[in-house]
């Protein structure tokens, strides 16, 4: 296991792959930790040095001071690519975790070598629907969004034909501690970085599940629209996780984008 303190935060986080491959940087989506990407890192087959981590109130990573909001959850990445002496990477955010990429890029440009962004928005639905669901989560807790969550996450086809699967990443959400989920809620309902699209300039992908329930395509083209020579792909039979549903699918897009950007 390894770990690090991030602004008085025990940082859970993992490195794979060669130290002199290219360095390949996952942020995982709401009420997750890393293992959503174990299906992508078994198709990468060693080509990158891959590092994923738990966000602070997710997986084994403290919680740390709150409020916080994106910036703060920026900076929590930058602080652990320091720590392990990344001076640029490509980077892959998924749902919050493309927010914190958006964030990262316009922070410090030099640390993104490029961008691959699923499932996520410069801002992500409406300030009130977010502070409805910090409420119902300090009233209920987590299981009771659970089932509704599951069918924003999910394709309809892996509902019905995984549902072991499904039980267990049921369970992660559930088992994500309630600060965390409303912590990072809160930092989502403040975020907003439309004014900051034009202004990426790294090579950037943009990828949507056809069934994303919580970011639906129009929403996620709509921020492809929005930066200069960004690419869009929309994957079959996938919700909000494609890494999880269709993880062939998304390191097919990843691999192409990479070697025709010149990344790899």
């Amino acid at each position: 296991m390894q770990a690090v303190t991030i602004d008085g935060t025990p940082t859970h986080y993992a490195v794979d792959g060669p130290d002199d491959a290219p360095a390949l940087v996952f942020a995982n989506s709401l009420g997750t930790d890393f293992r959503i990407w174990d299906g992508v890192l078994a198709r990468l087959e060693g080509r990158f040095r891959t590092i994923r981590y738990d966000m602070r109130g997710h997986g084994l990573t403290g919680l740390g001071s709150a409020p916080y909001g994106i910036p703060r959850l920026a900076a929590d990445l930058d602080a652990l690519l320091d720590h392990l002496g990344v001076k640029s990477a490509l980077l892959c955010g998924l749902s919050i975790g493309g927010l914190v990429a958006q964030q990262l890029v316009r922070d410090n440009p030099s640390r993104v070598r490029a961008l691959v962004l699923c499932d996520t928005a410069a801002k992500i639905g409406t300030p009130d629907m977010w502070q409805a669901r910090i409420a119902a989560i300090e009233q209920g807790g987590l299981e009771g969004l659970a089932d509704a969550v599951m069918e924003r996450w999910f394709a309809p086809v892996f509902r019905l034909t995984r549902r072991e699967e499904l039980a267990v990443w049921r369970n992660m959400l559930v088992r994500t501690p309630a600060a965390g989920y409303a912590g990072a809620c809160a930092a989502i309902r403040d975020a907003d970085l439309s004014a900051d699209t034009a202004r990426i300039a790294v090579p950037t992908l943009v990828v949507c599940g056809a069934d994303d329930g919580a970011t639906p395509p129009a929403v996620v083209k709509a921020l492809a629209d929005g930066i200069p020579g960004a690419h869009y792909r929309e994957i079959p039979e996938a919700g909000h996780l494609p890494c999880v549903e269709q993880p062939e699918a998304l390191v097919g897009h990843m691999l192409t984008f990479f070697k025709e950007a010149g990344l790899v």
